[in-house]
């Protein structure tokens, strides 16, 4: 089982959104992280043929992907899914069960099952134009496994979950991730951290970095610091490095701050997080 995208460009008329990006992809759980604008979607729109790229190619098992064969084993999340208001949630997996080619004697236990990981069992009779924005993803990501994909392709699918829907998720990934490939496109890197087998970083649609999180965190070594400040100090600090936390107690703040130099004598070395990471490669809070 292996996901080959080999030199991807992707232009568009006044913008290149993926520059000769290459990955090899298996069985895990990948992360996809970067900023707006960094290539993330344009490259999921590639790989679930939705999109074609300008140059490279994006086989599965050595054959170009698209076609019904393909969509019979992916699964797809979207970052704005659409739903039909007026169907119920079981009505809706009825629908797509359908479309994805399953007989209803195999999606009726399917169907009951997902519901119930998703904690969406007791509104199951209740219209999608009634659910919450959360529950609206759950039953996205509860379609998206539906056919019990080979490939599963997820954009930002835990935004509008509380923590509590997060981590049911997350765990829900790791018992699937053994026997599959899944790439989750997130802002949140909470979700990355302990699930992810690689991440992926994407910046200005040019690939960074393929690595594990402890890799990537290995490799901030000496460059995330702990610092004491006081209400001045704060200001100054902001102004020159990349304040990871500032947490606030008796008048002082104890800064967190990603950088390659050492922002101050009394400064000690932090150890490095997924989220330190993020911030040394973009910049810019997740």
């Amino acid at each position: 089982m292996q996901l080959e995208i080999s030199n991807i460009s992707k232009q568009y008329p006044k913008t290149l959104a993926l520059d000769n990006v290459s990955v090899t992809l298996d069985c895990g759980l990948y992360g996809l992280l970067g900023p707006n604008g960094a290539g993330k979607t344009t490259l999921i729109s590639i790989i679930t043929a939705l999109v074609q790229p300008t140059a490279g190619t994006v086989r599965y098992n050595g054959k170009p992907v698209g076609g019904r064969d393909y969509m019979r084993i992916l699964g797809f999340l979207p970052q704005d899914p659409r739903f039909y208001a007026n169907f119920t949630a079981e009505e809706f997996l009825r629908y797509m069960a359908a479309m994805k080619g399953l007989d209803r004697k195999t999606a009726k236990p399917r169907i009951a099952d997902l519901l119930e990981q998703v904690n969406l069992t007791e509104h199951k009779h209740k219209k999608i134009g009634a659910f919450s924005g959360g529950m609206r993803q759950r039953l996205g990501i509860a379609q998206a496994i539906l056919n019990d994909p080979e490939i599963l392709i997820l954009d930002e699918p835990t935004a509008g979950l509380d923590p509590k829907e997060r981590v049911r998720f997350r765990n829900l990934l790791s018992r699937l991730s053994g026997d599959r490939i899944i790439l989750l496109a997130t802002h949140i890197v909470s979700d990355l951290e302990c699930a992810a087998k690689e991440v992926i970083l994407l910046r200005e649609g040019r690939l960074l970095q393929k690595a594990s999180p402890l890799s990537l965190q290995s490799a901030l070594a000496g460059k995330v610091w702990l610092v004491q400040a006081d209400e001045t100090e704060l200001g100054q600090y902001t102004a020159r490095f990349i304040i990871a936390n500032a947490a606030a107690a008796d008048g002082k703040y104890a800064l967190r701050i990603v950088s390659d130099e050492k922002p101050h004598p009394s400064a000690v070395p932090g150890q490095p997080r997924l989220e330190d990471v993020y911030l040394y490669y973009f910049g810019e809070p997740t």
